[in-house]
């Protein structure tokens, strides 16, 4: 974990930090986000990594989610040591009540398309290495979406300095994958009496005790901002601690990482393609198993630079996600097509894209997504391809 990870060997890949701090620009705002980025921006960006050198991406009130996901997407294939630092407030959608990270258009009734999923932070983090990834959270939520997530930790005193409980396991809907280390609070709703914007009291902390230049372990930077906060009179809320896996001798995920960390994207393609036939022949081609495999598979080809073998099997995922009765509007479907109509477009061989374009159309059709005109654009591309030789 950052501060005691080998990215601060000497010969290391720098860190990456992504600092991400969003609330609704209207009256639903609970939490005026980006006044933190003051705080950490001051923070050189070793200390913020806690490795030798780090590059630092800084997102503030981001208007679009499709531009956090293109910001996320690459911080989170760099090889060295990711630490996201995300502040801001959580909605649910109307559709499916799963929470979204509100962006600067969002409102209450339009989540479903101007916030950031959140269910998307695991789905671009599941292939960073065991150990190497943390997200650090102060996160604000209302009265609905506190309840949905199941929160059983009722508001009331902090208690002592450092007594703040520690849950044994994240909210379900807030799962970001069991490699990443996770350290923060969610606020509690605020009372109907208070009509001020919150503060995101806890990231503050983080940035302050940062500024002294020293980078303490995640678990000890947690608990000292959990203190700091709590002695300025900010109740910390529902407690986030949990600790990534580290690295883990034998464990696939790991084998394939190094192997494409090194470069053999092939041998990495070949082992996965191993485990997801063993998945198939003991839990069904179309089981969870197996597909969590195939979705493996497909973010390799993309890793690797293979577009149109990516664009298939997220095609083939998709399909026997909808053969097996998952709905249309499911997250794990819109993924899948949101993603092979991503590589879709990177096809570089006309031939090829020509090849891929229906059965995406036809899915498009079934899946419309998140975003407006989608089907509209694989006709138009579809074509001018047509065209091409």
């Amino acid at each position: 974990m950052p501060g005691t990870t080998p990215g601060s060997e000497p010969g290391a890949a720098p860190g990456t930090v992504l600092l991400l701090a969003a609330s609704p620009a209207g009256r639903g705002r609970l939490v005026d986000a980006a006044s933190v980025l003051p705080v950490l921006a001051a923070v050189p960006p070793a200390v913020l990594s806690g490795t030798d050198t780090a590059n630092v991406v800084e997102l503030a009130d981001p208007l679009e989610p499709q531009a956090v996901l293109t910001r996320l997407r690459a911080a989170a294939t760099a090889p060295g040591p990711l630490t996201l630092y995300v502040v801001g407030q959580l909605l649910l959608d109307r559709r499916q009540r799963l929470p979204h990270l509100a962006l600067a258009r969002t409102t209450p009734t339009t989540v479903r398309y101007t916030a950031f999923p959140w269910h998307w932070f695991r789905d671009e983090l599941r292939l960073r290495p065991p150990g190497g990834t943390t997200l650090i959270l102060d996160l604000h939520a209302d009265q609905e979406t506190w309840q949905t997530l199941g929160i059983a930790q009722p508001p009331g005193s902090p208690g002592p300095p450092g007594s703040a409980p520690v849950p044994p396991m994240l909210p379900p809907a807030l799962d970001s994958g069991r490699d990443t280390a996770v350290y923060g609070r969610i606020a509690p709703p605020p009372s109907r009496s208070r009509r001020t914007v919150g503060e995101p009291a806890y990231m503050k902390a983080v940035g302050a005790l940062l500024r002294s230049g020293r980078r303490p372990p995640d678990e000890e930077l947690h608990r000292q901002a959990l203190v700091r906060a709590a002695a300025e009179g900010a109740y910390p809320g529902f407690v986030l601690a949990r600790r990534g896996t580290g690295p883990v001798p034998g464990n696939p995920h790991t084998v394939i990482t190094e192997a494409v960390r090194s470069g053999r994207h092939a041998d990495a393609q070949a082992l996965a393609a191993q485990h997801e036939q063993s998945a198939a022949l003991a839990h069904g081609p179309a089981s969870e198993e197996a597909l969590h495999w195939a979705e493996v598979r497909a973010d390799l080809a993309m890793l690797a630079g293979d577009a149109a073998l990516s664009c298939h099997i997220w095609l083939a995922v998709a399909a026997a996600r909808l053969n097996t009765g998952q709905a249309a509007d499911a997250s794990s479907v819109e993924t899948a097509v949101d993603r092979a109509h991503h590589q879709w477009g990177r096809i570089g061989d006309p031939v090829r894209a020509r090849e891929l374009g229906p059965a995406l159309a036809e899915l498009r059709s079934r899946v419309p997504g998140r975003r407006e005109g989608a089907l509209d654009h694989v006709r138009r591309q579809l074509s001018q391809l047509q065209t091409q030789n």
